[in-house]
Order: C-alpha cells, then sequence, then structure tokens
C-alpha cells in the first residue's frame, strides 16, 4: 500500500486555459486536492475548446484537468468572494492566472488572502514580471516563446523564426510554478509560514533556452537558426532522415555526438555497411563530417529508406548510436509499452466516454495516484460546500438560486 506524495494538500484551482490548469494538474498528479473554482453555467472557458462536442467538455479540458474537483462561483459577487475567502481559511495553496491585475481588484490579492492564512501558498503565473516594463501586457504561448528567446533560435537558417511545436511557455510555465509551489510546502515545514510565488512566461522560456547561450557567449553574436541540428556546435550528422514507406512522418533523428572523439560516427558506419568510409579523410573529424555534411547526408539517407522509423531507431540504438523514430500522437497512443508505463492511459469519462490521453511522467515508488477524468462542471458542489465548509443543504440552494455558485 502507497499513499500519495501530496495527500492532506488542498490546492484552491482558480486557472484557466494551458499555463494555470498545467501548474494544478501536476499537483493533482503527485495527489494534491485541486478544487477548481468556475464560473456558474459556463465553466472555465477552455470547457468549449475548439470545434468538440457542444454537449460535452472539450478534450483540451480533459486532457489538462485530470484527478480535479470541480465547483461553481462568482467570484465577482460580494457572496461569492466571501465563501473564497472561507475556503482559503481550508487551503495550502491558491493558483490563478488571470490577466494581470484582475484577481486583485477582486478583492482577492495576496496582501489580502495571507491575512486570512499564514501558511497559504500563493502562486501566480503571468506572462510578464509584474513589476517590469509589460506587466500588463496579455500573453499566451507564442508571445511568451517570442520575448523568451525560443522563436529566435527556432526555424531554418534563410527562414523567419518559428515557434516550437511543443507549448513550452504555457506547459513549462505551469510545471516552473508546480516546482515553485513544491519548494514553498517544504520550506513551510521549517518557517510555518506560506509565501507568494509568482512565474512569468518570458523567463521560463529563458531558462529553457539555457543551452543556447553558450554559443553567444562564446562568440558574442545571438545564437541563429539551424533547423534540425544543434545550436550548441557543428555536429554532423544530426537532423531527419526519410525512412519507408515515405509518409509525412516517416523519418528517424540521427546526432552523432562530438565526444569523445567519433566513436558514434564509427559505429553508425558500421551499422550501414559502409565501413570503407572509416578513412575517408572528409569524414574523419567531427570538423570534417561538418563541413561535408550534405555527402554525409546522402549516405545515410541511402541507408534509412530501405528501413522503417522503428527499424532504423532500432539498429542504430542498439549499437549505440543515438537515433529516435518521428513518433505521432497516434503513434504513442498505440505504442504497449508506453501503454503498461502508465504514460499512456485510458480514462472513462461520463460524457466523451473512453479517452486515451497522457499521463504523469513521474515514476516514484512510495506514491501512487490512481488516473480520474476531468471532473464535470460543479460535480463536487455539495462535496466542498457542504462537508468542507459546513453549509446546509438549504443554505446551498439558496446560493444556487441567487447565482452565486
Amino acid at each position: 500500500m502507497t499513499s500519495a506524495a501530496l495527500e492532506g494538500i488542498i490546492v484552491l484551482d482558480l486557472t484557466q486555459f494551458e499555463s494555470g490548469t498545467t501548474c494544478t494538474e501536476t499537483l493533482a498528479w503527485l495527489g494534491a486536492e485541486v478544487i477548481k473554482i468556475e464560473r456558474p453555467g459556463t465553466g472555465e472557458q477552455g470547457r468549449a475548446g475548439y470545434g468538440d462536442k457542444s454537449e460535452a467538455n472539450s478534450y483540451d479540458f480533459v486532457l489538462l484537468n485530470a484527478n480535479k474537483k470541480s465547483i461553481t462561483l462568482d467570484i465577482k459577487h460580494p457572496k461569492g468572494q466571501e465563501l473564497i475567502r472561507r475556503l482559503v481559511e481550508h487551503a495550502d495553496v491558491f493558483v490563478e492566472n488571470f490577466r494581470p491585475g484582475a484577481i486583485e481588484r477582486l478583492g482577492l490579492g495576496y496582501d489580502t488572502l495571507c491575512k486570512l492564512n499564514r501558511r497559504l501558498i500563493y502562486a501566480q503565473i503571468k506572462g510578464f514580471g509584474s513589476d517590469g516594463p509589460y506587466a500588463d501586457f496579455p500573453a499566451f504561448d507564442p508571445i511568451g516563446q517570442s520575448t523568451g528567446g525560443c522563436a529566435a533560435i527556432t526555424g531554418e537558417p534563410d527562414g523567419p523564426p518559428m515557434q516550437a511545436g511543443p507549448n513550452l511557455a504555457d506547459s513549462g510555465t505551469g510545471i516552473h510554478c508546480a516546482l515553485g509551489i513544491l519548494a514553498a510546502l517544504y520550506q513551510r515545514t521549517v518557517t510555518g509560514l506560506g509565501q507568494r510565488i509568482e512565474v512569468a512566461m518570458q523567463d521560463v522560456v529563458i531558462n529553457f533556452c539555457r543551452p543556447s547561450w553558450g554559443q553567444y557567449l562564446r562568440t558574442g553574436r545571438a545564437t541563429g537558426r539551424v533547423g534540425n541540428g544543434m545550436p550548441l556546435a557543428p555536429v554532423a550528422p544530426c537532423g531527419v532522415f526519410p525512412c519507408r514507406p515515405g509518409g509525412p512522418n516517416d523519418y528517424v533523428y540521427i546526432y552523432t555526438s562530438r565526444w569523445p572523439g567519433s566513436r558514434q560516427w564509427e559505429k553508425l558506419l558500421e551499422v550501414i555497411g559502409r565501413t570503407d568510409l572509416l578513412d575517408d579523410p572528409r569524414f574523419a573529424t567531427p570538423e570534417t563530417r561538418y563541413k561535408n555534411n550534405s555527402e554525409v547526408e546522402k549516405i545515410i539517407s541511402a541507408w534509412t529508406r530501405t528501413r522503417t522509423k522503428y527499424e532504423a531507431m532500432e539498429e542504430l540504438g542498439r549499437a549505440g548510436v543515438p537515433a529516435g523514430a518521428i513518433l505521432t500522437n497516434a503513434d504513442l497512443s498505440n505504442d504497449p509499452y508506453l501503454r503498461r508505463r502508465g504514460m499512456i492511459v485510458e480514462v472513462e469519462h461520463p460524457q466523451l466516454g473512453p479517452v486515451v490521453m497522457p499521463g504523469f511522467p513521474l515514476q516514484m515508488s512510495a506514491s501512487r495516484v490512481p488516473v480520474k477524468p476531468a471532473p464535470l462542471l460543479g460535480e463536487h458542489n455539495e462535496e466542498v460546500y457542504i462537508k468542507m465548509l459546513g453549509l446546509s443543504a438549504g443554505e446551498l440552494e439558496r446560493l444556487q438560486r441567487e447565482g452565486v455558485v
């Protein structure tokens, strides 16, 4: 029998869309009791999704709100704000990612709530630092990627800047925020006090781009775009190579490190049956291979075109050559190992039916949290308002009639 790492921790979740919901879902995956507070009637905007079934929760919402509870509450209503303050007295963590200044205008800022609960950890996710020139600017993932340095190093050398496919600014900021909350929970065991946490998308993307700064510091010039190459240093081979049968994602990424020496390059030549090139001066060193990269790509592509992306990855990986098949979410969803591992899970949603989705990547020997689907809107109103706050059924019914919950 194992318990959850954050069992007993109560999180008030006033987040929407992705950055905040990723933070609170991470805490829920770790076993915290996350109470999502949503507007009556419609709920969080993310429930509507993008082109999903209008009568059901969107897949986007389901993916970002697993293992949470949902209550409805009009936080603009005076009685709703009073209920929030009562919930804060029971909570360990409060998380919000509204537009800058919105939560403070509602009278729910840190300076107010920390007086109600000195142990409260109050976390805020914003686009930019609250004391900077862009503090009041709205921001979504592409804005965070652009202003944090990611777009500048993503794309082809002769093409425009591009945002990365993964939502680094949104989900990355949420995970950084969860990390800060965990640190604050630990510090609270020493000090007995909570604290305010602020995480800005721009700051997080800068942190993700940390390795690209080496090139800038060495040359004094802004790190450029290298397509599928490595921005750290010129390396060959380093990129995607076409595989059989030639579909849009039938590629394998192959990378041979500059260190140590040319050992991985030599192993690669053995696998593809081109040991005749071991003494070829064009490919003798990392520098000469990079100089002759177009020829390197032709040689390797001639071999990869005769294999599927899985076959190429397996042959090269077994030989100690770094290689990875280009896997789509369809590929990953049907991977039997990832299903067994729990990285891909299937949950039964009451509206959408079976939903296959990513699980939680941390594997912990003494913490287990069963996967639960995202909650329906207001599903836990009675549990929270009656059992936690002690309202009577009549009081709850009256608040519902008044549109407070």
